[in-house]
C-alpha cells in the first residue's frame, strides 16, 4: 500500500499541516500561552502515527508489575508487539545481539532471565506491567473510531526500587535507559526490513516513590524527556517530540508534597512535552498498600492509553483535573479547574479523609488549607457549575504563607495507598469511557447482602477494586467496594434482587480524579 512506502517525515508533515491548521482556527490565529490552546475533538488523524507505534514504559516497581500476582493479559487480542530473545544467556544484550524476533504483546512481559545477576533490565519484570493494558486500549480506541488497526510495539525497562538517577541517561553503569535505546534500534531495523514505518508515540513513566523528597525531581523529569527525545528521534528519524505521560505516586507522603506535586508541575510548566495523567489514590492497592494487582496495572494502562489517544491520535491539548486559578475572598477560596469531561463530581464511594486526624479538614473532601498559624478549619466544600469548587473557611486567614493543597496529607502512619488513612480526595470529572476490559461474569448473589462470589472459581481475577458494576437491578453508580479475592467481592450496595445467580457487567473506573497539588494563595 502507498502508506507503507511513505517515510516517517512525510507522515509527520501531513499530521503537522492538519494539526497546526486546526490550532490556528481554534486560537483565532493569535499567539499566546500554549496551555490555553484547545483543539477540536472532532478532528481526527486519518492514519496512525506510523505502521508501528513505539512506547517505552519505565519507572520503578509499579512500572514492572510488582505484587501483581498471576498475569491476566496472557493473550493478545489485537496485533500489538514486543521483543523476544531466544538466544543464549545472557539474553537481550545491549548491543542488539541475540536471537531476536517480534511476538504478540502478552504478560508476563519477560520471564526471569538467569543470565543476569541483578533485577534491572532485562531481568526486571515482576508481574503484569501497565503496557499490555495500554497497548490494547490504544488499539480499541483507534479501531472504534476508524474501523482500522493500530499496532503498537512496547519496551518495559523500569527498575524496582530505584530513583530517577538509575533509570535516566546520567548513570552509564545502569541498563534501563540504554535497554530502551537498544530495543529502539532493533525495532527500527525490523521495520526497515519489513518495509514499515516506525516512530515513537510516548514514553510512560510510573515512578516517584523513591524520589518522594527529591527537590530536583521536576528538573530531572524534564531532562529525562529531553534525553529520550534526542536519542529516540536520532534512531527513528522522526521530527516531532515524543510526549512523556506520567502518573503521580500516591503512597509516600512528604511535608511539601514532594514528587507527586513535581509531576503535576511538570505538565503545567512544560505543556505539550509532559502530561500528568493523574493520581493513583483512587485505586485499590495490593496488601502492601504500595503496589497493585494485575487488574490495577491494566486499569492504569488504560488511562495512559486514553490520554495517548487524545494527545497523539486526536491532537487534543489534554489537561487533567487540575486547578487553573484559586482566589481568596474573605472566608472563601474559589478554585476553578481544568475538567477533561465536565462536570465535576464528588465520588461518594471514596470515603472523605481526615475524619479522625487533621479534623480541621474533615469537611474538605480532600482539600487542605493551612498558613503560618497551622491547619485552617474548613466548614464546607461545594461544587458550583461545571468547573468550580468553593471552599468555605471557619474564619478569614490571618497568618502568612497561606497554602491550598489537595490529597497530600495522610491520616495513618507508614504506607497507606488506597486506604481511608492514605492520601486521597473525592473530586473527579464525568469521564464515561468504558475500556476494552468490559466483561460479563456470573455471580452468586444474596438478597440484602453486598457480598458476591463468582460461580466459576477465580472468575474475578481480571477485576479490580472500584470497578463499575452494572445490571438491571443494581442502582447506577454501584462499584466493587472491595475485591477480597479472585472469587469474592463486596459491592458498594446490597444486592436488591432475589438470591441466586446473576450476570453482572464489570468495567474499570476510568474517571479522571483531581491531581494532588499544592499552591500558594495571596
Amino acid at each position: 500500500m502507498e502508506r507503507r512506502n511513505t517515510t516517517v517525515e512525510e507522515l509527520w508533515h501531513r499530521r503537522a499541516l492538519l494539526f497546526f491548521g486546526i490550532v490556528a482556527v481554534a486560537a483565532g490565529c493569535t499567539k499566546g500561552d500554549p496551555r490555553n490552546i484547545q483543539v477540536s475533538r472532532q478532528v481526527l488523524a486519518a492514519e496512525p502515527l506510523a505502521d508501528w507505534v513505539g512506547v517505552i514504559g519505565t519507572g520503578q516497581s509499579l512500572s514492572v508489575g510488582a505484587a501483581a500476582g498471576t498475569p491476566i493479559s496472557t493473550t493478545q487480542p489485537f496485533n500489538n508487539l514486543k521483543l523476544l530473545d531466544q538466544g543464549p544467556d545472557p539474553r537481550y544484550p545491549l548491543d542488539g545481539g541475540g536471537d531476536l524476533s517480534l511476538v504478540p504483546l502478552t504478560e508476563r512481559f519477560r520471564p526471569p532471565l538467569p543470565g543476569w545477576s541483578d533485577s534491572q533490565y532485562p531481568n526486571n519484570i515482576a508481574g503484569e506491567s501497565p503496557n499490555a493494558g495500554m497497548a490494547n486500549e490504544m488499539t480499541q480506541l483507534w479501531s472504534d473510531r476508524t474501523g482500522t488497526d493500530l499496532v503498537s510495539i512496547h519496551s518495559v525497562v523500569g527498575w524496582s526500587g530505584h530513583c530517577l538517577r538509575d533509570i535516566d541517561r546520567s548513570n552509564p553503569e545502569t541498563r534501563a535507559y540504554p535497554g530502551g535505546l537498544s530495543e529502539a534500534r532493533t525495532f527500527k531495523r525490523f521495520a526497515d526490513d519489513a518495509g514499515k514505518t516506525f516512530a515513537y508515540g510516548a514514553i510512560i513513566l510510573t515512578h516517584g516513590e523513591c524520589d518522594a523528597s527529591n527537590a530536583g525531581y521536576e528538573a530531572g523529569l524534564h531532562q529525562l524527556w529531553l534525553d529520550y527525545n534526542e536519542d529516540l528521534k536520532a534512531i527513528t528519524g522522526q521530527t516531532p517530540d515524543i510526549p512523556l505521560l506520567i502518573s503521580q505516586q500516591s503512597t509516600i507522603t512528604t511535608a511539601s508534597g514532594g514528587s507527586a506535586v513535581a509531576v503535576w508541575r511538570l505538565g503545567v510548566d512544560y505543556p505539550g512535552e509532559a502530561y500528568c495523567v493523574g493520581p493513583k489514590y483512587q485505586y485499590q492497592y495490593a496488601g502492601d498498600n504500595l503496589h497493585m494487582e494485575a487488574s490495577g496495572y491494566r486499569r492504569l494502562g488504560e488511562k495512559y492509553a486514553e490520554v495517548f489517544d487524545q494527545v497523539v491520535n486526536q491532537g487534543v491539548f489534554w489537561k487533567p483535573v487540575q486547578p487553573n486559578s484559586a482566589v481568596l475572598s474573605g472566608t472563601q477560596i474559589i478554585v476553578t479547574f481544568d475538567v477533561p469531561n465536565p462536570p465535576l463530581n464528588w465520588d461518594e464511594n471514596i470515603n472523605p479523609p481526615h475524619q479522625e486526624v487533621h479534623t480541621a479538614w474533615r469537611n474538605g473532601r480532600g482539600f487542605e488549607v493551612k498558613d503560618s498559624t497551622g491547619e485552617l478549619t474548613i466548614l464546607c466544600t461545594e461544587i458550583v457549575g461545571d468547573d468550580t469548587v468553593i471552599i468555605s473557611l471557619e474564619a478569614e486567614p490571618t497568618g502568612s504563607n497561606l497554602m491550598l493543597r489537595y490529597a497530600l496529607t495522610q491520616d495513618g502512619t507508614g504506607i497507606q495507598g488506597g486506604t481511608d488513612l492514605g492520601m486521597h480526595g473525592q473530586l473527579r470529572d464525568s469521564d464515561d469511557l468504558v475500556g476494552y476490559d468490559i466483561e460479563t461474569i456470573t455471580a452468586n448473589v444474596t438478597n440484602g447482602s453486598p457480598d458476591i462470589t463468582s460461580v466459576m472459581p477465580n472468575a474475578f481475577i481480571t477485576r479490580a477494586g472500584r470497578d463499575v458494576v452494572e445490571s438491571a437491578l443494581l442502582p447506577d453508580g454501584t462499584i466493587v467496594k472491595r475485591k477480597n479475592s479472585n472469587s469474592q467481592m463486596t459491592l458498594s450496595t446490597p444486592w436488591p434482587g432475589p438470591s441466586g445467580t446473576a450476570d453482572l457487567v464489570f468495567h474499570h473506573d476510568l474517571h479522571n480524579y483531581c491531581v494532588q497539588f499544592e499552591m500558594p494563595l495571596q
